[in-house]
């Protein structure tokens, strides 16, 4: 694991708050789920209700027949990230595994209820899949009692804050907000200026927003893959997913695919 954070405001991902996990797989990069003998039936063993995920198949039990397919690490994490919050009691079922800027890493996205709870599913859900490989799942309990435990602790405020105008893209994102500062915006209300760096690593700072603006998507702070037309186009678009019904958003003029995409999130 290389990297693992809450995102709490709408993200990349989801509107939803989500953890981010960002795996190095190493020596497990080309080792499928079906290629180890015993490894579908100790996970599935140790976490029943595993066969309620319907995956990408779109029915229940979808999931296990993607690990007798043979599925890989990342994937499976996810899952069980997931799964070792519902046997918490917790109603999670979101989640995404991307590949990484390089070979063998990979981005890992799962929705969360508590946030120290999902904080430590991560790593849990990467001893679980470690042991299920080696041989070695002998259960899951001590980790649904770890984070029972942690479920009773007092969970982080939601973010809650409306601002009057949230600013993204690559460029002018501060002449823009000082602008609108001059023409006598802003001297009460929030005028956020909200780099594509910080929206993909932690999402939206504030929950709502009156007006949002999108400069473009020509995007410099971002690695390599979220530069690409269809990633950024939806990385800026997160700034609509705040804004109002009824509320403003500016887009540049000839951008049709943003355009249909913030469209589609307002």
């Amino acid at each position: 694991m290389t990297t693992l954070h809450a995102t709490r405001g709408a993200n990349f991902w989801s509107r939803r708050p989500v953890m981010r996990m960002d795996l190095t797989v190493g020596a497990f990069e080309d080792i499928s789920s079906a290629e180890v003998p015993g490894f579908t039936d100790a996970l599935v063993s140790a976490m029943p209700g595993l066969e309620e995920h319907r995956c990408s198949i779109g029915e229940r039990g979808g999931f296990i027949s993607r690990l007798l397919r043979g599925t890989y690490v990342p994937h499976i994490v996810e899952h069980v990230a997931l799964e070792l919050q519902t046997m918490v009691g917790h109603d999670v079922g979101y989640g995404r595994t991307r590949g990484g800027d390089n070979e063998g890493e990979y981005t890992l996205v799962f929705e969360h209820m508590h946030e120290a709870v999902g904080l430590r599913a991560a790593a849990l859900a990467l001893e679980t899949v470690q042991q299920a490989f080696a041989g070695s799942l002998n259960g899951v309990n001590h980790a649904v009692a770890e984070l029972a435990a942690l479920a009773q602790t007092p969970d982080v405020p939601r973010i809650q804050q409306h601002v009057l105008c949230g600013i993204t893209g690559g460029s002018d994102r501060a002449a823009t907000r000082d602008e609108i500062v001059r023409r006598g915006f802003g001297s009460e209300e929030l005028i956020v200026d909200v780099s594509p760096a910080y929206l993909l690593q932690a999402g939206l700072p504030y929950s709502r927003s009156d007006i949002a603006i999108v400069l473009d998507t020509a995007l410099s702070d971002v690695p390599e893959r979220y530069r690409e037309a269809e990633r950024a186009e939806r990385l800026v678009a997160t700034v609509a997913d705040a804004v109002d019904r009824g509320g403003i958003v500016i887009v540049p003029a000839k951008e049709w695919d943003l355009q249909d995409r913030v469209r589609d999130a307002s």
